[in-house]
């Protein structure tokens, strides 16, 4: 039975083709995404495609809604990976055996190294991995970037090995990441990405522009197996979110690796995009509509109980309609018991945060604050000319950075209640939409009936 009540923003996956449409009717292929714009009449609903854009009405009954990942710490992009185990334990695990059943093992013999393990006419073949110059290989004719690359290759030619690789040994406790990305509807296919010039290098790999099914992206590449593993968490959030102040994740592409597909963001950060152009160009109006933007995401992720942690302004990006949208949830938690405090961004972080390990939407707000004054001081790093070791000390004991040039009173305000010692005596951050709303009506008193309607003052 489909689903009868979908709101408008809802995502749904066509479950067949609709090549025919009539003149009123969308077009869509099965797998193809379709966003709910609203609703029609007798199980119809109009709806955009998300990759051509088009609109047009679709039957309820031959979608499904779009679901997210739920978080399970099994999910894996190799669940055919066992670790460090001996070559009998896995010829034990490859049984009964079946041709072309396979595992993949960290060798003991030669530290480093990894171990691939075939079942091939009731035998199982060990063939070491050899890692060298960050690149791997079996033989001296093929080299792969990574385990998930190497895997993808063998399970489509036989190569130098006896067998194409067919079916996986999972290992217990794992599930295949690439399986439910698959089910949801967030796996997208390499042969429609079509890859542009490289527009930043993050820490873990390059961005690259790109068009995917005639829609303009920005594709995060990951080559490392452990880091593109670590991303399945950023990923799993992002396929909950859906909000007009937060970076739309469009799905995720395994293919030497793993590629985030995102909707491409023309005007890059907020850092740059206020020191490049500066005071002469973006005016106090446009730096509170920022403020809001940012302030309105992070109401929504608030309201969904999830801590970003690495809000600042370099996380914020620009569309090309100039809308600021929250980014980058590398670091976001459902909770806040996990922490690694040598990532932490000294400068933006809370107290209580940096001290004993608290993240909570309050260590957000402090968060907020740092990146309001990086916004009214178009684009400076914050606590200027001070060490990593002297902000610490001297927040600590009170010092709170002064307000920047021409910064309006009130802006300034919030900046000190976000910076308040004590958590709770922040303001949630629907108080600090209601609050900068306040502070636009003053600016700009024409602008006061855009706020929340999308209207760009």
């Amino acid at each position: 039975m489909a689903k009868m009540s979908w709101a408008a923003g809802t995502q749904c996956v066509a479950k067949a083709d609709h090549r025919k449409p009539k003149p009123e009717e969308l077009s869509y292929h099965k797998g193809d995404v379709l966003t709910i714009v609203d609703h029609g009449t007798k199980g119809y609903y109009k709806a955009r495609h998300n990759s051509t854009g088009g609109e047009g009405l679709i039957n309820s009954s031959n979608v499904r809604e779009r679901e997210a990942l739920r978080v399970d710490p099994g999910l894996s992009f190799m669940p055919w990976f066992h670790g460090k185990i001996s070559g009998p334990e896995a010829v034990c695990k490859l049984q009964p055996a079946e041709d072309g059943l396979f595992l993949v093992r960290e060798s003991i013999r030669h530290p480093g190294d990894y171990v691939l393990c075939v079942s091939v006419s009731g035998d199982v073949i060990h063939y070491r991995v050899r890692y060298r110059d960050n690149k791997l290989a079996i033989d001296n004719t093929q080299y792969f970037y990574n385990l998930i690359d190497m895997i993808e290759f063998y399970s489509k030619n036989k190569g130098s090995i006896a067998t194409i690789l067919l079916k996986p040994k999972q290992k217990h406790g794992t599930k295949s990441a690439e399986l439910e990305l698959s089910k949801t509807g967030w796996l997208l296919d390499i042969t429609k990405l079509k890859l542009g010039k490289n527009i930043g290098e993050g820490e873990f790999g390059a961005v690259h522009e790109g068009h995917y099914m005639g829609q303009r992206v920005a594709v995060k590449t990951i080559k490392c197996d452990v880091t593109a593993q670590a991303f399945l968490q950023e990923t799993t959030v992002m396929t909950k979110l859906q909000h007009k102040n937060l970076v739309r994740l469009l799905g995720v592409i395994l293919h030497k690796g793993l590629h985030i597909v995102t909707e491409l963001m023309t005007k890059g950060n907020l850092v740059n995009f206020l020191r490049t152009r500066g005071r002469s160009v973006v005016h106090s109006v446009q730096l509170l509509r920022f403020a809001l933007d940012v302030c309105e995401g992070m109401e929504y992720l608030e309201s969904k109980k999830l801590i970003h942690r690495d809000l600042a302004a370099r996380n914020v990006l620009v569309s090309d309609d100039s809308v600021a949208k929250v980014s980058d949830f590398g670091l976001t938690k459902v909770d806040s018991k996990e922490s690694d405090n040598a990532k932490l961004p000294v400068k933006w972080t809370a107290p209580e945060a940096l001290k004993k390990e608290k993240f909570s939407t309050k260590s957000d707000v402090w968060s907020y604050g740092v990146l309001l004054w990086e916004i009214f001081s178009y684009g400076r790093q914050p606590y200027p000319k001070m060490s990593l070791k002297e902000v610490k000390e001297k927040v600590e004991g009170g010092y709170r950075m002064q307000a920047p040039d021409d910064c309006p009173p009130g802006v300034y305000s919030l900046m000190r209640m976000c910076w308040e010692p004590e958590p709770r005596r922040r303001p949630a951050f629907h108080k600090l939409r209601e609050k900068l709303e306040r502070e636009m009506g003053k600016l700009s008193p024409g602008c006061r009936e855009g706020i929340g309607t999308g209207s760009r003052c």
